[in-house]
């Protein structure tokens, strides 16, 4: 399953049979291309070819997205999502996420925070993403890569 150590909230209303698909989705190609390391299969299944990407790091177009993920999960054996909120209306599903091991294979790894905003087309398909990425680190090492050493300001978790 996605996440194993909380539970997931979602928010999504049942009568909303495309929003509902379109969540499942979400969830079911996070599982597929990262934690079963599936990245090109899950492309195909939950991407459209044309898939606009508006990060930064990854390219526009399935295939991209693809060779992205299929490279991390290649070098990192540890790479895994943890999916900590879901929201979903109509064609679009919003994602509070933790992908760990993305940049190292450390297991003390804290991760990175994610929010990932995806439009879905029709068939459920994401046509477009967005996200926003924040390092995790902990009460001591608030951003370990950016500022190392430098405590969080409050005592509130990421997630």
């Amino acid at each position: 399953m996605i996440n194993k150590e909380s539970d997931v909230i979602e928010l999504v209303d049942a009568k909303d049979t495309r929003a509902v698909r379109n969540k499942n989705n979400v969830l079911a190609f996070y599982e597929l291309v990262i934690n079963n390391k599936r990245s090109e299969e899950s492309v195909a299944q939950f991407m459209t070819p044309a898939y606009i990407q508006h990060n930064p790091l990854i390219g526009d177009g399935a295939p991209a997205l693809g060779t992205f993920f299929g490279q991390i999960t290649k070098d990192r054996a540890r790479a895994r999502v943890v999916v900590h909120r879901i929201i979903a209306v109509g064609d679009y599903v919003w994602a509070h996420v933790n992908f760990l091991n993305l940049f190292n294979d450390d297991p003390q790894d804290s991760g990175i925070a994610g929010v990932d905003i995806y439009r879905m087309d029709a068939d459920g398909k994401a046509i477009e993403h967005w996200d926003t990425l924040q390092v995790v680190g902990d009460q001591k090492n608030a951003a370990p890569w950016l500022a190392p050493n430098v405590h969080r300001a409050n005592s509130h978790g990421m997630f």
